[in-house]
């Protein structure tokens, strides 16, 4: 590193701030369980004509919803390409948000814009969802996972439309559906109607905020090891697990972004070393500071 000159001293700094963001993904109990029951109705839908099951992930904000969703996408992706070497055209994973005040045509949208799907201000909704039904269908989707959920509102005229369409594309569409969102139950995605039939074909896994456990001390380590800083004294963060969850209130995200800032910071300064002191120095979201998980018995 000393022998570099400041050009290049200066890339090498930045694929290590560039390596940093993104840092490793931690294996959860959590994320484990998402990846084995996805996997598992995958393969329970592979053949069934109709009545096919989904899940759902619901949780507070910053419990891994969105990791646990993105990670078992990659997982159903990497399968299908070592079952299909070579073979060009297929799609086998969609990943979509819902808009803020969705209507069925944004959500529609949202779904060819993935896809690359040339949409033109006249098209109507039934004209996209064809479109985006047809590609999916030929393209040999198994897996269509639907974030940001809890924007979806069944007791609107519009929320109750962007169900509709999400039911529409589950029964034209022979993939499993797994969907995301913010304490999905507590805002009334059960609740009428449409909330029955959907809490009858989807399975709920909660997502929680870490107990400070043996699991948690891992998480930290797992993080730890993960670092490419070259004054780092290992076992520092591991040392400092109580501290770390009393600053994150157990939450997965507020974790990772917490170290990964102290991270970038130890690469800024020069210090390449992440200390309790510039880990105070790296400011969390309200949500982690007030929520205090209880402690395991």
């Amino acid at each position: 590193m000393d022998r570099l000159d400041p050009d290049e001293r200066l890339d090498y700094d930045d694929g290590r701030l560039d390596y940093h963001t993104r840092l490793t993904v931690a294996a959860t109990s959590t994320l484990r369980t998402v990846v084995h029951t996805g996997r598992r109705l995958t393969l329970l839908n592979r053949h069934a004509i109709s009545a096919r099951r989904g899940l759902i992930l619901s949780g507070p904000a910053g419990t891994g919803k969105t990791t646990a969703l993105t990670q078992f996408g990659k997982t159903i992706e990497a399968i299908d390409r070592r079952r299909h070497p070579g073979v060009g055209g297929r799609i086998p994973v969609v990943y979509v948000t819902v808009p803020p005040a969705a209507t069925s045509r944004m959500l529609a949208v949202e779904f060819a814009r993935f896809l690359g799907l040339p949409v033109t201000a006249r098209a109507n909704i039934t004209d996209v969802i064809e479109a985006v039904c047809g590609v999916l269908i030929d393209a040999r989707v198994s897996v269509v996972c639907v974030d940001e959920l809890h924007n979806l509102s069944l007791t609107t005229r519009n929320g109750a439309e962007v169900s509709d369409t999400l039911k529409y594309f589950s029964e034209r569409i022979p993939a499993t559906f797994v969907y995301a969102g913010i304490d999905l139950e507590a805002n009334g995605l059960f609740d009428g109607t449409r909330g029955r039939q959907i809490a009858g074909r989807f399975g709920v896994i909660e997502t929680v905020a870490f107990p400070r456990t043996e699991e948690w001390t891992g998480l930290v380590t797992t993080l730890e090891q993960a670092l490419r800083l070259h004054h780092h004294r290992p076992g520092t963060l591991e040392g400092l697990a109580h501290y770390l969850h009393d600053r994150t209130g157990g939450m997965i995200g507020s974790l990772s972004h917490l170290i990964r800032g102290a991270a970038i910071d130890a690469i800024l300064d020069g210090t390449e070393k992440i200390t309790r002191k510039s880990l105070q120095n790296v400011k969390l979201d309200r949500a982690a500071q007030a929520r205090k998980p209880k402690r395991a018995s």
